[in-house]
Order: C-alpha cells, then structure tokens, then sequence
C-alpha cells in the first residue's frame, strides 16, 4: 500500500511539475517580444544562450555590426541590457507607410469634412488634361478617353507630361497611408486626354472631352488648361454640360501680373457655364501669375501644391492649374454629402460659403470652403 501511494505521489507530482511548466512557457511565449541587440564588440552567440536565448529565438544575425534580431521576455532583455558586453537593447519599433497631406487640403477644409466620414463617394469626376498615370498605386482611374489616335497619345492612361496626374491627385489621391491625400479621395476620377505629351492641345479637342463626359454621365468636369482666344463652339459645349447638369470648373489661367490689374482670365474659364478658379498661396495671398478679371470666380490653394506624378513619384507644382482641382474636389464632397443638389446648387453653395479674401477680380468671392459649404 505504501509502495502504491508513492507511485501515485511521483506520478501527481510529475504531473503538476509538467502543468507547471506548461503555463510557465505559455505564460513566456505571451510575454515575449522582438529586441535588437548589439554586443560591445564581437558578438557571442554563447552569452546569448546563456541568458536563455535558444537558437529558435535567435531571428536574425546581422553582417556588418554585431547586432542579432531576438525573441526575449522582458526579463531576458533586462539582463542583457545591464551586461557589460552588450551595448545596446532595443525594442523592435514598428514602422509603417507614411501619408503627407498636401497643406491645401486643410486649408480649403477637406480634412474637416473627411472627419466625417464624407470623402466624395461614388461622385464621378472627370480630367480633361493630359491623361492619368492609371499605374499610380496613390490613384484609383475608373475609365477615359482620348481624343488623339496616334500610340500612345490614344491610350488615356498615358501621361507623357504629368500634368494629369498631378491634377488628378489633388482630386482624389487615395486615402492609404502612402504618398498625398487628396481632396475627395473616393471620387472617381475619368482621364479624358485632350493635351497631349507637350502639354498642347485644341479647342476642338476640349469640346470632345466634354462631349465625351456628358455622354458617360460625369458630375464634374475639371479643366486645368485654357487659351486666350474665343470659341462660340467650344462656349456652346460648355453651357449645353452646364444645362445638362454637370458642374464645369477650369483653371483661371497664369497670365496675371504682379500689380493685379487687367482682365486676363483664359477660356473656357471666363464662360458663364465654367466656375473660373484663381490661385492663392498657403496665407491666403494672390499668387502672382494668377489671371485676374471681372469673371474670376473663386479662389484655391495653387502655389507649391505636392501631388501625384507619374512613375509612382511625386512632385510640387505652381499654377491656377493647381488650384482648379482643389473647387473640383470640394464639389465632390459637396456632392456626396447633398446627393440632392443640382450642379446650380452646388456652384451657389460654394460661392457663397467662401472666405472673402478681399479683391473680387483677384479671388472671387473667395477661398473655397468645405466645411462651411456643409454647413451654409
């Protein structure tokens, strides 16, 4: 009988030093983090053993410097810490993508709306420019056209000069923690090309584009380009877009002076049908080569504005191009957040929630405003 329970002793006791143990090493392997360990010197995989460190623990063994990549507990990491062999411990620290945001999102009050939840969902905008790099990963390109039918100037998403793609990104670079963000960065971007890889294009070429975004059901149409002459055809096209319910936004153009004197807004942008956008800095004052004149609508950011750019880079521009986008883009989230409006509503709404900037020739009536177009 004696025998019989020291037997049934050993066996309990084997078994709860086992339990023991188990929970030890779960508790353990739950405790344990990822360190970066640099020796003082040569580093000894033997010290490290020592410590407890098995070789399943050992991550990495770097080359050029003494320094392994461990699996440690707290405790671990403590001893190696005070020895005097080692010269640094160091939790692995994560790192992740990082997203800038262009200073001109903040400042015509995206980043207030998006806060919201409002980022221009399902509203369809197309470029007229010259093409959309539709390899950008910072770019979503749900469909275009080109008006050219030589190769490669025939595929939209071709963007020989860049210009597109950087308007582009101010419209709607995504939201996914990687290089900008944009404006409305849900919106659904077209690239209609009608500027080729010179930046050259024609008045015949911009009424395609804007035929070709009123047949494909566009909301809005963003013009980063212009010219000093007339066209009553291409004027027609843009009232027959504007009657049909599209909102027209164009750049107001780059030939202003210094002093802010003359009328010297581009076409189309000094149509009636097209909200013509001037170009303010990050203080809100005038940039210089901002067109000025009496049919200047509204104004937005378009001095070192940092977008997208072909080749999956980026790089800042300066223009009333620039600036142009930026009215697209809040009209995007405009659109969103009153699905109900009308291109009329949207364009009155925007005007009249802008921040008065003083000069009407110079800005319109003002800095385009997200938040307070929500609230107005």
């Amino acid at each position: 009988m004696k025998r019989l329970l020291v037997a049934f002793m050993t066996v309990c006791l084997f078994f709860s030093v086992f339990a023991i143990s188990a929970s030890a090493d779960s508790v353990g392997k739950q405790d344990r983090e990822e360190y970066l360990v640099m020796f003082d010197g040569k580093a000894e995989k033997g010290l490290l053993n020592a410590f407890g460190v098995s070789d399943s623990e050992i991550l990495h063994e770097y080359d050029l410097l003494p320094v392994y990549q461990l699996s440690l507990t707290k405790q671990q990491a403590r001893g190696l810490q005070n020895h005097p062999q080692i010269k640094y411990v160091e939790a692995d620290a994560e790192v992740k993508k990082s997203q800038t945001t262009p200073y001109g999102v903040p400042q015509v009050q995206a980043t207030d709306v998006h806060q919201y939840g409002y980022f221009g969902q399902g509203v369809r905008v197309a470029v007229l420019d010259t093409g959309i790099d539709a390899n950008h990963s910072d770019l979503n390109v749900y469909g275009g056209h080109s008006v050219f039918s030589n190769w490669p100037e025939s595929s939209p998403y071709y963007d020989g000069d860049g210009h597109g793609t950087h308007v582009a990104g101010t419209v709607a670079a995504l939201n996914n923690s990687i290089g900008v963000l944009g404006v409305a960065p849900s919106a659904r971007l077209y690239a209609v090309k009608v500027l080729d890889s010179n930046g050259n294009g024609s008045y015949s070429g911009i009424a395609q584009g804007i035929e070709w975004s009123v047949n494909n059901g566009m909301d809005i149409i963003n013009m980063s380009l212009g010219g000093s002459q007339h066209s009553s055809i291409l004027q027609a096209y843009s009232d027959y877009a504007y009657n049909q319910g599209v909102l027209l936004v164009a750049a107001a153009g780059n030939s202003g002076n210094a002093s802010g004197t003359g009328d010297s807004v581009n076409f189309p942008a000094k149509y009636n049908s097209v909200m013509a956008v001037a170009a303010v800095d990050w203080n809100n004052n005038r940039a210089s080569f901002s067109s000025t004149g009496p049919t200047v609508e509204i104004a937005a950011p378009g001095v070192n504005i940092q977008s997208t750019f072909p080749g999956n880079t980026y790089r800042s521009l300066n223009g009333t191009s620039m600036a142009s986008p930026h009215v697209a883009g809040v009209a995007a989230l405009l659109m969103h957040y009153q699905p109900g409006y009308t291109n009329a509503q949207v364009r009155s709404v925007l005007n009249n929630s802008a921040k008065p900037l003083g000069n009407s020739n110079h800005f319109g009536n003002g800095l385009v405003q997200a938040f307070d177009a929500f609230v107005y």
